[in-house]
């Protein structure tokens, strides 16, 4: 499964997911207390806004893999990573 988590509020979400990049995945908001990116280390707390990462999760919960910056924009490691997990 995939699942996108910003601290995007949710019309400036649907505006992107839609309009935008159309994503055939869901995207949800960490808008009003931004916990998640707290909790996975990457919010930037005097702005109040996240670094951009993707995390692969594994079937028990284990991040697999993490891509950071800009090259978390990028799907192809973490489909690579996907593919890695799953044969296991």
């Amino acid at each position: 499964m995939v699942l996108g988590i910003s601290t995007d509020n949710l019309p400036t979400l649907s505006h992107w997911s839609k309009e935008e990049l159309k994503l055939s995945y869901p995207l949800a908001s960490d808008f009003s207390e931004r916990k998640v990116a707290a909790a996975y280390g990457v919010l930037i707390k005097p702005s109040g806004v996240a670094n951009r990462a993707t995390f692969v999760v594994d079937a028990e919960g284990r991040i697999q893999h993490i891509e950071e910056g800009s090259s978390a924009l990028d799907p192809t490691g973490a489909v690579t990573v996907c593919a890695r997990v799953k044969k296991k």
